[in-house]
């Protein structure tokens, strides 16, 4: 990359102008990849660690194979990739309100992309996560009905620091009941967020969902100088009930079929 500064995309949304940012690292020369709405900064290459963190620690909590999962939000794809890094993993889909970062990926404009389009078992949708999530909605449109094993979400900022009113909704103990039921029984929810553990919030969480966690992800910051955090709130609902097993004195009491 010779330029140090590039725009690789802009284009006007409902939510706001989305411009895809390319520059190199003054001190490692390294290509840093930047996603703008408006004047606000939603995430950039250099800060992956909370993105990587929430999809293992989503998918920690999982003891099956053959995952089905699905994720909230694309951006620049780390947690997508850390996703389809899980061996246990069948099948991805990933749900986007803008068609415009969709199209970053399937242009190979970020450099994610590739690996998640060529992957078989990844399906990028442009769709309304919020309303996917809500009464009538689906988060995969060709299975309305459809449960995942775990649904991990990365688009606002904090369930306080929204990118639109309309998603704060979610955020409430009527949203995550609903959410809660887009999930296998002993499915996970995990959600990333900027802000530190907000005890409101893992309220809701504890109220709704048969364990839940709040987790702390320190990463370096080179731009300030020292460590930032993330959190990544992990919920896991109630797992389904194994059915008895015989019991073996009482159906020695039965008499056997054809008996008196």
């Amino acid at each position: 990359m010779s330029a140090r500064f590039a725009e690789l995309d802009w284009k006007p949304t409902p939510m706001g102008d989305i411009s895809l940012r390319r520059r190199r690292d003054p001190v490692t020369g390294d290509a840093v990849y930047e996603v703008k709405l408006g004047d606000e900064y939603l995430m950039s290459s250099l800060f992956t660690a909370g993105e990587i963190a929430l999809a293992r620690l989503g998918l920690a909590a999982l003891p099956d194979t053959g995952l089905d999962v699905a994720v909230g939000g694309l951006g620049l794809g780390c947690t997508a990739r850390a996703v389809l890094d899980d061996t246990r993993v069948r099948s991805l889909i990933v749900v986007d309100t803008l068609g415009e970062v969709i199209d970053w990926h399937e242009r190979g404009l970020v450099p994610l992309g590739p690996g998640l389009v060529g992957d078989p078992r990844c399906r990028l949708v442009h769709g309304d996560f919020f309303a996917g999530v809500g009464e009538g909605g689906a988060l995969d449109p060709a299975d309305p009905h459809r449960r995942f094993h775990a649904v991990l979400l990365d688009i606002d900022h904090s369930p306080r620091q929204v990118l639109h009113p309309r998603h704060q909704a979610l955020y409430g103990p009527a949203g995550m009941r609903a959410l809660a039921g887009r999930l296998r029984p002993g499915g996970v929810f995990a959600l990333w967020s900027n802000d530190p553990p907000d005890d409101g919030f893992s309220a809701v969480l504890a109220d709704v969902f048969a364990e839940s966690e709040a987790h702390v992800v320190p990463f370096d910051n080179p731009l300030q100088g020292g460590t930032a955090t993330n959190t990544v709130y992990v919920a896991r609902t109630e797992p389904a009930t194994p059915c008895p097993a015989p019991d073996a004195a009482g159906a020695a009491d039965r008499p056997a079929a054809g008996g008196p």
